[in-house]
């Protein structure tokens, strides 16, 4: 078995300290270390390195990780190392090579790490530093992502205040996260008795700055009218709990605002710079129906390998559209896939839920399907397989979305 590396490193790594196990080509090990998690220590850690492998290049020594990114993998991408990561699933299989009781401790998996990427190499996937935009835009859609999940959590305990004490405004405002909603709450200090006393003209005016038109300032004002009888102090203790919280939804509301234009404008430079490799990528992207800001941003920032590769089996497996065979003697069982990229899944199912609304073919796609008797979720991940599969042939093409190259094909009876 021949390896293109003189030496294998392996790092567990710690919130606060790493565990680094170093051997050479045939298995023997030339050190170990434990490594502080700070400036100083990781470039203590480089010198380490360059002294046990007595001095070779950075490109000839491989280096094992569990994390696809963080502190330790960019400062070994920057120097030129060969980084390698693998899942941790994975990890624990190896694991039991060298333990069958199971035994773990960092030091043991530094070792494991090392060893088997000398034995397994193709096991473990080659990382590669990544643009700068493309950094940018994944720290971008991931912090919009953790907003819009707090943004949720505050709209339902919103919700769960009003349904104990202001039940009319739910119906009007299902999810009560609304703007409107919190103006109203603010201007009344969360009172129902307070609302009641509004005139029609207050009402029709706050419709109006809103742009409301799905319901009338009367409907407004009819639902309000039967406020819930409850026990002294309850209506001011509750209304004290909304009013502390609509400071905190309406910024987030904000900050969810100006991370979409920042996540725009990233993309816009990432179309428009041609120093940037994949600038055509994008506005083939943008030319896809459904595929919208959150699905680029999303795949630039959680499947940057398989897209830049054009990998469809790759992607598909990535977002979980890939099925899972479970096969053995006369037993055959297809499963969803659910070992996959949670953020990429979503993403790529919303943008295949409005693909199939406006493609022809992709609509047709998603019939045939359900004809078939499949659910709704199968016959969507049927129509998300599809969209994969159109999204690498138009980059590999280098041609944008034709609507006329995608009309459905004559049916013959």
């Amino acid at each position: 078995m021949s390896n293109p590396y003189a030496a294998f490193v392996g790092i567990d790594l710690g919130s606060e300290s790493h565990q680094l196990c170093v051997i050479d080509a045939q298995g023997n090990i030339l050190g170990r270390e434990h490594i502080e998690h700070s400036g100083a220590a990781l470039a203590q850690m480089l010198t380490r390195l360059s002294d046990l492998t007595g001095a070779a290049a950075p490109e000839s020594i491989a280096v094992a990780l569990e994390a696809p990114r963080g502190a330790v993998i960019d400062v070994l991408l920057e120097r030129g190392y060969a980084t390698f990561s693998i899942n941790p699933k994975q990890l624990d299989r190896f694991r039991d090579r060298y333990s069958v009781a199971g035994a773990k401790d960092d030091s043991r998996d530094a070792y494991v790490l090392a060893n088997s990427l000398r034995t397994d190499l193709p096991h473990y996937r080659l990382l590669k530093p990544d643009h700068p935009l493309i950094v940018r835009l994944r720290e971008l859609s991931r912090a919009e992502d953790a907003l819009k999940q707090d943004w949720r959590r505050g709209a339902n305990q919103l919700w769960s205040f009003l349904q104990r004490y202001f039940p009319g405004l739910l119906r009007l405002s299902p999810a009560a996260d609304e703007m409107w909603l919190f103006e109203l709450l603010e201007k009344t200090q969360g009172l129902p008795s307070q609302a009641v006393r509004w005139s029609r003209k207050r009402w029709d005016a706050l419709l109006q700055s809103h742009r409301i038109q799905r319901f009338s300032a009367e409907q407004l004002q009819q639902q309000l009218q039967q406020p819930l009888l409850l026990a002294a102090g309850v209506e001011l203790a509750l209304a004290e709990q909304v009013l502390l919280l609509l400071p905190r939804l309406r910024l987030l509301h904000q900050q969810l605002s100006d991370l979409a234009k920042r996540i725009d404008l990233v993309l816009e430079e990432m179309a428009q710079q041609k120093n940037f490799p994949e600038h055509r990528s994008v506005q083939i992207l943008r030319s896809i129906p459904g595929v919208g800001r959150v699905f680029t941003a999303t795949v630039f920032s959680e499947a940057t390998a398989p897209l830049l590769e054009r990998d469809y089996h790759g992607l598909r497996a990535l977002a979980g559209i890939a099925p899972v065979t479970q096969q053995s003697g006369k037993t055959k069982i297809v499963s969803m896939r659910r070992a996959c990229n949670g953020r990429l899944r979503n993403a790529v199912l919303h943008a295949a839920n409005i693909h199939v609304q406006k493609d022809a073919r992709a609509k047709q796609t998603y019939a045939r399907l359900r004809a078939q008797g499949n659910s709704h979720a199968r016959a969507l991940r049927g129509a998300a397989d599809r969209l994969l599969d159109l999204i690498c042939i138009l980059l590999r093409s280098h041609q944008r979305y034709d609507p006329q190259r995608r009309l459905c094909p004559i049916a013959v009876a």
